[in-house]
């Protein structure tokens, strides 16, 4: 059996632009997304208070871009099987997904996630 060649990786140096360009992008779809959750609401609960807003747009936005920083871990490994890299391409899809949800519940939380 050959698994010792299929879990053959290569690494490369962190790169900080690289990283907080990626980062910047996941702060960017986190806040388009929770934007349309917020905006949306016409007439919100006077006991949310005043800038119930605030929260949801700092604490989803700071959510994603560390979920996006997953996709730039995944390029620092870099597996040598296709079948390895599919994987690990779908599992930075998945961790991004769930970090993304998680600020939307974590920001939304006391008020439109009730």
């Amino acid at each position: 059996m050959c698994l010792n060649s299929q879990l053959k990786t290569t690494f490369k140096e962190i790169d900080s632009t690289s990283v907080i360009k990626r980062m910047l992008i996941g702060f960017s779809i986190g806040l388009v997304v929770i934007s349309f959750f917020i905006f949306s609401v016409d007439a919100p609960n006077p006991e949310w208070g005043k800038w119930w807003r605030v929260r949801p747009l700092i604490i989803t936005p700071l959510a994603s871009s560390f979920g996006m920083l997953v996709f730039y871990l995944k390029d620092i490994v870099r597996p040598q099987s296709t079948v390895i890299k599919t994987l690990v391409f779908l599992a930075s899809v998945v961790g991004f997904i769930i970090a993304l949800w998680l600020g939307i519940v974590l920001g939304l939380d006391g008020t439109l996630w009730n």
